[in-house]
């Protein structure tokens, strides 16, 4: 790990912010053991990992009218961190950020719970909302322990071994190991089907005629609108964030929250990495 300042943060339509925590997933592992093969990225190339980020708004860019210095955001910086991923990243000590992507944060949130968030609330919510996901319908989600499987579980309820516990925590009403169990041959079958493990042929066997399968190929655009509607949830508790019960680590213990931890997939719902000094 290097320390070197990125010039040009906080103009336009930007926001700088001082970084209190972020959070690790499987993109970050790519960042980490130099897999990635975005576009952008080359062999040697120093870039900077990380796309959820909660913080302080420390400057605000000259087009950028919707936060204060002082502010304190969350937000997914996916977009800005793929296309120039030497200048934008949340595995800092600070970051810019356009605006549209930001929300406040929500009071009852530490910086820790926000900064495990945006990424993979925006992609549970945004698939509910694609297939039309209402109250009385049924949904099955594979991969539910994980980031993004832990926020569908209760995101889709606001509508209406360990991990199997925790699945039970967050509102399932049966909680299976799709790696062992054939969820396909259940009685009933299910009007959605949210793949969050790869499985979508296998999911489509356990979808109702008529059904839908989400399947997450990449990641929509990001924006702090989806972050705003589920605010009331998130200050009442009715969503909360799961951070593995392992999963925050210092600044200084990235290293072993990558290659210790996160490539070996044990861990439910999300790493954080906070503080960040």
């Amino acid at each position: 790990m290097s320390l070197r300042v990125v010039e040009g943060l906080g103009i336009d339509g930007f926001i700088t912010g001082e970084i209190s925590g972020c959070a690790l997933d499987g993109i970050s592992l790519q960042f980490g053991s130099g897999t990635t093969r975005f576009r952008n990225i080359v062999e040697g190339d120093e870039t900077v990992a990380g796309y959820d980020v909660a913080g302080v708004v420390v400057k605000v860019g000259s087009q950028a009218k919707k936060f204060n210095v002082g502010d304190e955001v969350y937000g997914d910086i996916n977009e800005s961190a793929i296309e120039k991923p030497k200048n934008f990243g949340t595995l800092a000590e600070y970051t810019a950020a356009e605006e549209r992507v930001l929300a406040l944060k929500p009071k009852s949130l530490s910086f820790a719970e926000a900064a495990s968030l945006p990424l993979a609330i925006e992609t549970a919510y945004e698939g509910l909302e694609r297939v039309e996901f209402s109250a009385g319908q049924s949904i099955l989600v594979l991969g539910g322990a994980g980031g993004v499987g832990t926020l569908v579980i209760q995101v889709a309820a606001t509508a209406s071994s360990g991990k199997l516990e925790l699945l039970r925590s967050l509102g399932a009403d049966l909680a299976i190991d799709y790696t062992k169990d054939n969820f396909e041959e259940l009685p009933e079958k299910f009007d959605v089907v949210y793949d969050n493990a790869g499985q979508a042929k296998r999911g489509l066997k356990a979808v109702k005629e008529g059904g839908k399968v989400v399947a997450i190929v990449r990641s929509a655009p990001p924006t702090g609108s989806i972050l705003e509607k589920l605010e009331p949830y998130l200050e009442s508790g009715k969503v909360k964030a799961v951070i593995d019960p392992k999963g925050q680590f210092p600044f200084s213990k990235t290293l072993e929250a990558y290659f210790s931890y996160l490539e070996t997939s044990r861990a439910t719902g999300k790493l954080v990495i906070y503080p960040i000094p």
